[in-house]
Formats: structure tokens, C-alpha cells, sequence
């Protein structure tokens, strides 16, 4: 006999998630994972007995609940916990964030009920659990309700809607510990199979480990069909991951990486402006449309557009003198709060604004402007 759980899936910026109130799922940690397994219809590659798109970017969860305990120093409207349910394995990966779907908490929030509205912007206060941060989610509104429609646009997202702006400034250092987790900007690691790499730690949103693409003999244009049909460049990437996942102590040992933590830290490799294709809009994208190139390894597989809390790390990592990514950024606009990253599917931008505090880097904005649209709500049946 089934039993079934209230649930709105809801589409924010490019990925799509299940959003559930914690209240409607069990208190025990194995219980709850294998209801929400049961939800997705994992383990199965294509997911065919659950709410799972069979792909990394709709396999996602995001559990709303009441706002911390008065007198923890955590004031906000509601908490937020983050689920990356494996699609081929029995596991929900509660150790990262997702930028994207972060902005549709904010509307999640209004519709449910639980944020008052208030008109033409709606300042919703989230505590993150993953990161035990706060973030700023920005929801314009109108008549009481979430504004959907607009005319921002997203790279990988048919249409246009309402920008809905999140600050993830008060996440850095929440994953590994700092800002730069190895109080360096760029540091030398030695990669079984390959030999030593450059590599820039950067913590913020999630923590993140950038590389020149030219050090792996690629230019920073290549699709995703290129790069997961190259087995042997994926597993570099992957080993890349790994060992700077030792080196910011958030993984004991690198060969146990994707068991241990499969999305986090984060691998982008690192371009200067150039044309390239987007094969995904079917357009042509001038070097000039934006500062550097990226390309981004997300659970064992290129991202196809470029993630959220990749999109805050890697523009607070190109305001950073001695890092990877600041080296790749065109020189002229080094020093504009924004910042304009060419990726698969077009170019993102985020506001980035640092200071400097007895000779560290203080992060002061760190913003990603989406879009949210819910698409369903309705009852989920679990077997």
C-alpha cells in the first residue's frame, strides 16, 4: 500500500528540484533518505518509478522547515536543507548546496505561506543547514503572490521571468573553513597519473578547485558531449577533485572522493574570452561577451550550463589577484564588481565585492540572479 507526501517541484534558475516540508517526512536519518529515494525512483538510471529527470541537474531536493531556535544567532524566516539524490545509488548527498534552486526556496516560501509578502520585493531570510549559513533571497511580488513573468533572461532556460536575486556573501569559508582553504591563491598538486598541476582552492557557495584548461591540453570551449566522451580527461578531472579535497580537509582519501563526497569540492577548468558555439541555444558566442571561460565538472559529468554556487565561487575568485581565474580574466575589467563568465550554454554574470581586513579577503557580495517557476504541486505516491 502506498503512502503520500505533499511535494511542489518548481524549477529555479537551471535546475529542477522537489521541494518538501520537513514536517511531512520522517524524523530518522535512513528513514528519510529512503522515502526520499523512494520519491526520486532511485537507484535506477532512469528513474522511471519516481519525480527523477535521470539527470544531476532535476535529480535534486530541497526540504523547507521552520526558521532555528531563538538564541542560536541564526535569525531567519525558515530553514533549508539540500539533497543531491544519486540516480544509480542508494545515497542523498546532504553535504552541498545548490545555487539555483535556492532562489525558487524564496517563492517556495511566499506560495506555502510561510514569508509574508511584501510588495514590489520580498526579502526572505534563509538558514541553510548544508553550510550553516544565511542567505538573502530577493523575490519580486505582486498582488500577494511570487512575480513569475519578466524579461530576465537565463542561458539554458527557454523564455524570460522575474529576476530573483540570492547573496550567498555569508556562505565563504563554510565548506572547507575559509575563503582559500590553503591560505594560498594557487598551490601545486601532485596528481597520480598525471604529475603536478596548478590549482586554485576557493570556498564560497560551495568549495571549488580551478584549473587551466591548457594545463590539460584544452582550450575552455569544449561541449559537454566532448568532455564526457573523453574518459581519460574525466578521470583526471576526477582524481583533480579528489586530491584537492584532501588538500581543503574535506575528504580522508582521495580514492574514496566520489563515494565520500560526489559533488563537492567542485572542478572547473579555467579560459581566457574566446568564441566558441552554443550548441545548446544554437548561437554564436563573441569572446566579448564575456571576461574568462569556464567549463564545470558536476557528479562525474560536465555541467551542461554552469551552477549556481559555481557561478558566486568563480566570480569571487576572478577579484582575487594570484588565483587561476583572476589570471584568465580580462585585464581591463579586473577591478568591476561584475562579473561576466562565458560557459556551455552562454554567458552568467554575478556581482562580486570584496574588501580587505588586515591583509584577508572579506567577501561582501557575492550575488546570483535567477528565475523560479513552479510547475507542479500535488502528492507524491511512495511505494
Amino acid at each position: 500500500m502506498s503512502t503520500s507526501i505533499p511535494c511542489t517541484i518548481l524549477r529555479g534558475g537551471t535546475s529542477k528540484g522537489v521541494y518538501l516540508r520537513e514536517a511531512d517526512l520522517p524524523t530518522d536519518p535512513k528513514e528519510r533518505q529512503a522515502t526520499i529515494l523512494a520519491i526520486f525512483g532511485s537507484p535506477d538510471k532512469r528513474q522511471i518509478d519516481g519525480l527523477g529527470g535521470a539527470d544531476p541537474l532535476t535529480s535534486k531536493v530541497c526540504i523547507v522547515g521552520p526558521p532555528p531556535l531563538v538564541g542560536t544567532g541564526k535569525y531567519a524566516d525558515l530553514s533549508y536543507t539540500f539533497g543531491q539524490v544519486e540516480i544509480d545509488k542508494p545515497s542523498v548527498d546532504l553535504r552541498s548546496l545548490c545555487g539555483n534552486l535556492t532562489s525558487g526556496v524564496g517563492a517556495f516560501a511566499i506560495w506555502d505561506g510561510l514569508v509574508r509578502p511584501v510588495p514590489p520585493m520580498t526579502l526572505v531570510r534563509v538558514y541553510n543547514t548544508n553550510l550553516d549559513s544565511i542567505l538573502i533571497v530577493e523575490v519580486p511580488v505582486s498582488d500577494g503572490r511570487p512575480l513569475e513573468s519578466g524579461d530576465f533572461v537565463i542561458p539554458g532556460v527557454p523564455g524570460s521571468g522575474a529576476k530573483i536575486q540570492v547573496d550567498f556573501a555569508n556562505t565563504a569559508g563554510t565548506s572547507a573553513g575559509a575563503l582559500l582553504p590553503t591560505g594560498n591563491t594557487c598551490d601545486r598538486l601532485d596528481i597520480p597519473g598525471f604529475g603536478k598541476i596548478d590549482v586554485s582552492m576557493v570556498d564560497i557557495g560551495n568549495a571549488h578547485a580551478f584549473v587551466r584548461a591548457a594545463d590539460l591540453g584544452r582550450s575552455g570551449t569544449e561541449t559537454a558531449s566532448v568532455i564526457d566522451a573523453d574518459a581519460e580527461l574525466c578521470c583526471i578531472l576526477e582524481q583533480i577533485r579528489a586530491h584537492a579535497g584532501v588538500a581543503m580537509g574535506m575528504i580522508d582519501d582521495p580514492d574514496r572522493a566520489a563515494e565520500i563526497s560526489p559533488a563537492t569540492p567542485f572542478v572547473a577548468m579555467i579560459a581566457p574570452p574566446q568564441d566558441y558555439e552554443n550548441v545548446i541555444g544554437g548561437n554564436h558566442v563573441a569572446a566579448e561577451e564575456s571576461q574568462f571561460l569556464s567549463r564545470l565538472m558536476f557528479m562525474q559529468q560536465m555541467h551542461k550550463t554552469y551552477a549556481g554556487t559555481s557561478t558566486v565561487c568563480t566570480g569571487v575568485a576572478s577579484r582575487i589577484p594570484g588565483t587561476i581565474v583572476h589570471e584568465a580574466r580580462r585585464s581591463s575589467d579586473r577591478d568591476h564588481m561584475l562579473v561576466r563568465i562565458g560557459h556551455p550554454a552562454g554567458v552568467i554574470e554575478t556581482e562580486s565585492a570584496l574588501d580587505l581586513d588586515g591583509g584577508a579577503h572579506v567577501v561582501t557580495r557575492a550575488t546570483l540572479g535567477r528565475t523560479a517557476r513552479r510547475i507542479m504541486e500535488g502528492t507524491v505516491y511512495i511505494p
